[in-house]
């Protein structure tokens, strides 16, 4: 099998350190994929890339209109946030919405990932709790659709639970594909995830972003989803993640999504393009510099790009008395495949 191609180095001083290979797929018009670089029909897990259109259930169900959530507990049904603390209130408050408390989001509990986070934890002689989990809007959302459509709100994470059928039905209706034959596992909140081909993924953020293909009530959630994270940027992540920045910078024009495991994915509706891509090493700070490389090639946003924060595309490597030693870039081979393609 012919390997990926370098998507992204990390230099020190003069010599390039590391290299990370990746696949990218770029859906445009009528779903034609107008850049496949590496192998993008190879399955993946989408993991949390995926959460902004497994919020559409939240919406089309009637379930966020019935609890009358706002534009912040929509945005927040779509991060993976830093537990800051106007995550974890907004999280408490939604809960208590519902009649419940923490006690009923099943996906486990670990520390804030900033350490500003955890030492106020700390002082304050507390412990975290599942309103710390990065995923835990996207929980509260899972249990305000049960809740709503009278299922049991216990074990809802499940494969078989109707919510999670519900979910993944909508994903492969999107997709365009089956799920019915393909790897399947639990991601790291517990909810079942299945393999998806990295192209049909970029077709279902296509179809988020267009509307294209969907009914009334379908891409009238998707606009409903993705007004709530361009008017909410910080509930999608949080202080200094690139989620955030980078909506913060595209005003509008487009949106973005973390995974674990290298793994982004985005929608820039003016192109009608969805975009998915997967670092193979799993590599966080790859898969933020191949995601800005592509957004900064769109020719709709070549402009806005030029205008942004050059961290978007390419960041400091620094060491340990905070000196600038070396940066993660794009590969120049990378470079220009995605000009060639998408200029």
């Amino acid at each position: 099998m012919t390997a990926n191609p370098v998507l992204v180095e990390v230099t020190r001083g003069e010599m390039v350190e590391s290299r990370h290979r990746g696949s990218v797929a770029v859906v445009g018009a009528n779903g034609q994929t107008i850049a496949g670089i590496g192998d993008v029909t190879r399955l993946i897990y989408p993991r949390s890339a995926l959460k902004p259109l497994q919020a559409l259930h939240l919406i089309e169900s009637g379930a966020a209109a019935a609890y009358q959530l706002g534009e912040r507990e929509i945005a927040l049904a779509c991060a993976s946030h830093n537990a800051e603390a106007q995550h974890v209130a907004t999280v408490i408050r939604w809960l208590k919405r519902l009649g419940l408390d923490e006690s009923a989001l099943e996906c486990g509990a670990h520390p804030p990932r900033r350490s500003f986070d955890r030492e106020a934890l700390l002082h304050q002689g507390k412990t975290p709790g599942p309103a710390h989990n990065n995923c835990s809007g996207k929980h509260c959302g899972f249990l305000t659709a049960a809740l709503h459509e009278e299922h049991p709100p216990q074990a809802y994470i499940t494969r078989e639970h109707p919510v999670q059928q519900a979910v993944m039905s909508l994903i492969g209706e999107l997709a365009g594909s089956s799920f019915q034959e393909v790897p399947k596992g639990i991601d790291g909140c517990g909810i079942p995830v299945a393999g998806i081909r990295l192209d049909r993924l970029a077709t279902a953020f296509r179809r988020f972003a267009t509307g294209d293909g969907l009914s009334g009530a379908r891409a009238s959630a998707a606009q409903q989803v993705y007004k709530a994270m361009v008017n909410q940027p910080f509930m999608v992540a949080g202080t200094n993640r690139w989620c955030t920045n980078a909506i913060e910078a595209g005003r509008g024009a487009f949106i973005v999504k973390t995974g674990a495991e290298g793994v982004y994915c985005g929608a820039v509706p003016e192109a009608g393009i969805g975009i998915a891509l997967k670092i193979d090493d799993g590599a966080h700070r790859a898969s933020e510099c191949a995601m800005g490389a592509v957004l900064s090639k769109i020719p709709c946003l070549e402009t806005l790009f030029a205008d942004s924060p050059p961290e978007l595309i390419r960041a400091a490597v620094k060491n340990v008395a905070g000196k600038t030693v070396g940066e993660i870039r794009p590969a120049a081979a990378f470079q220009k495949m995605i000009t060639r393609d998408l200029g």
